[in-house]
């Protein structure tokens, strides 16, 4: 963050200044929502949540070395006093982002967005200081949160935009315009909340709307492959650069194909030249997001040949996304659990079986079982959608031959279990249980040397405990040996 006084922040923020005695008062470390992260010259912002009051925080935060606190009515202690804490966080922001004139990457998509994020800043860091998201900041509050972390010293500002309606990602651009606006994919994701795909992509396409002229440097990143994000090329001013598999994208990938580990390995294209990528992360569907991260990287001058090098040693910085754990008794554990849909249930749900054909035991020899389980809970905010969307997965999980579906939850786990027993020819092999505790029981009870476990569920589900409990044990009691991490 650059350093602001107190009374600077009061101005910029429209706020009234309380109880500061010091005068010039300022805040040199970051802006943080959580008392415990505060630390010496941090701004707290007070929320009033559904739950918890951050101004009940106010003195540990202070205790802690706060500067400052940003709320909404007196906390006791040097304060802004302002009408709303979110907007002030965006003021904040914009003055930052036009104080410091660092290039600023935008990105979205019903999926991939994090994951995307994540291979953009490992390769961004090769250019210079880069700040990207923590986790997935990607609306009102964790966007001006994740910009106000940049200095003078940064160079590469990564910013991740959702929304869960039309006009949402056009306020976000104005906090933080964007020079390079990458937009991934209009997918299922959210269709309860928009109506549908049409909608979605209205939404999204104002990422590129708010880009400025190709003579300034404006550049519209788009997904080849996708007809939607395609056609957002008329509804921008700035160049357009296309990725995908796509025989016309620009920067493109071919041979695409999983190895024996379930990781993919393609031969990238791009306008200056070509390089063998072979990934770390697990799953297809990865291509597509690097593209995007190779599209972005080409485009502020990066060659060809070390966005292939970057690409193939990046990993994922977030947690909860494809981490691959392999316990000491040779069972696999797939810990997906931050989020869902069905667009990223259909990829994951693939990527389980192109895994569970390398299945090993311990020391490296071949196990017997090698099983494939699925354990799916709900896919949230699909709406109308929402029975025919868990009706198809489940129907898909059977069609790709998962040896296991653990269908958690209440209703939508339920029409899970019925999708893939519509199916057909499954018998025991679709299990509808009741909770995490119920699944991790069930698990326990059956799992052998070999077997690979697919752990996935929109956030509000909470399914990471059922990774959770299977790493934190081995069968008999005993601790757990990870022998592979989020990205192997």
């Amino acid at each position: 963050m650059i350093p602001l006084s107190l009374a600077e922040i009061a101005a910029l923020t429209g706020g009234r200044q309380h109880d500061i005695t010091e005068s010039g008062r300022e805040v040199t470390g970051p802006v943080v929502i959580d008392s415990r992260q505060a630390g010496p010259g941090s701004l707290f912002a007070a929320f009033v949540g559904e739950h918890v009051d951050g101004h009940e925080f106010a003195e540990s935060a202070r205790q802690a070395g706060a500067a400052g606190v940003l709320a909404t009515r007196p906390p006791g202690g040097p304060a802004i006093v302002v009408d709303d804490v979110v907007r002030a966080l965006g003021a904040l922001a914009r003055h930052t982002v036009a104080e410091l004139g660092t290039r600023v990457v935008a990105l979205t998509g019903s999926s991939g967005k994090t994951s995307t994020k994540d291979l953009l800043a490992q390769l961004l860091q090769r250019l210079g200081p880069t700040v990207w998201p923590e986790g997935s900041q990607n609306n009102e509050i964790g966007l001006p949160l994740t910009a106000l972390r940049a200095d003078r010293g940064t160079r590469h500002l990564v910013l991740e935009m959702g929304a869960r309606g039309v006009g949402h990602i056009r306020y976000l651009t104005e906090l933080t315009p964007p020079g390079i606006g990458v937009v991934l994919n209009v997918g299922t994701a959210h269709l309860g909340e928009f109506g549908g795909r049409e909608q979605i992509a209205l939404a999204k396409g104002e990422l590129v709307e708010s880009l400025p002229p190709a003579a300034e440097g404006g550049t519209a990143v788009l997904n080849a492959d996708d007809p939607y994000v395609r056609a957002m090329a008329s509804r921008t001013r700035a160049a357009v650069l296309l990725f995908g598999e796509a025989e016309e994208a620009d920067v493109r990938a071919a041979d695409v194909h999983l190895t024996s580990a379930g990781t993919p390995a393609f031969t990238l294209h791009t306008p200056t030249g070509c390089g063998e990528v072979r990934m770390r992360l697990y799953g297809e569907h990865h291509v597509s997001n690097a593209l995007a991260a190779a599209a972005v990287a080409h485009q502020l001058g990066m060659p060809a040949r070390e966005i292939a090098q970057a690409l193939s040693e990046a990993g994922t910085l977030s947690k909860w996304r494809m981490e691959v754990t392999e316990r000491a008794d040779g069972v696999t554990v797939v810990n997906d659990a931050y989020n869902a849909n069905p667009d990223s249930t259909r990829a994951a749900l693939r990527t389980l079986v192109a895994m569970g054909g390398r299945a090993q035991g311990p020391g490296g020899g071949t196990a017997e079982g090698g099983r494939t389980w699925a354990v799916l809970g709900e896919m949230a905010e699909l709406g109308d959608e929402a029975l025919a969307e868990h009706d198809a997965i489940g129907r898909l999980a059977v069609r790709l031959n998962v040896s296991k579906l653990v269908a958690v939850g209440g209703r939508e786990a339920g029409w899970l279990d019925m999708g893939a027993k519509n199916e057909g020819s499954w018998g025991e092999e679709s299990v509808h249980v009741s909770d995490a505790e119920a699944a991790v029981d069930l698990l326990r009870s059956q799992l052998r040397p070999g077997d690979v476990v697919l752990v996935k569920a929109s956030r509000s589900v909470g399914l990471e405990r059922v990774a959770e409990a299977l790493l934190a044990e081995e069968p008999g009691g005993r601790p757990g040996e990870a022998t592979g991490g989020g990205a192997r």
